[in-house]
């Protein structure tokens, strides 16, 4: 029988050391987007870190969003990636595919 008592063990993707340096390479307001490019990213070996830039809401009401952080090293190649993917057609639009079987 399962023990429900004892916790999952925590599954994170390792982060850049916060000492290293870090540079934009993404940012954007939607959290979601956030999280995607986050996994292209790490799909192809690079760390990043996923910080929010939420403002403060009473100065700024609705300013606020995410941006990816990556080893300044590591940023040529998560531009790259990135564009790579902007450039892909979105899934499920492939002209040359034939469904009906």
């Amino acid at each position: 029988m399962p023990d429900f008592n004892t916790p999952a063990p925590q599954v994170n993707a390792p982060q850049p050391d916060p000492n290293e340096k870090l540079v934009k390479v993404f940012d954007t307001e939607q959290e979601i987007e956030a999280r995607v490019v986050k996994g292209l990213l790490e799909s192809a070996g690079i760390e990043v870190d996923l910080k929010s830039i939420d403002a403060t809401q009473d100065t700024f009401p609705g300013v606020g969003g995410m941006m990816i952080l990556v080893r300044e090293e590591d940023a040529e190649e998560a531009q790259r990636v990135i564009e790579e993917y902007r450039k892909s057609p979105p899934l499920g639009d492939d002209e040359t595919a034939d469904i009906s079987g």
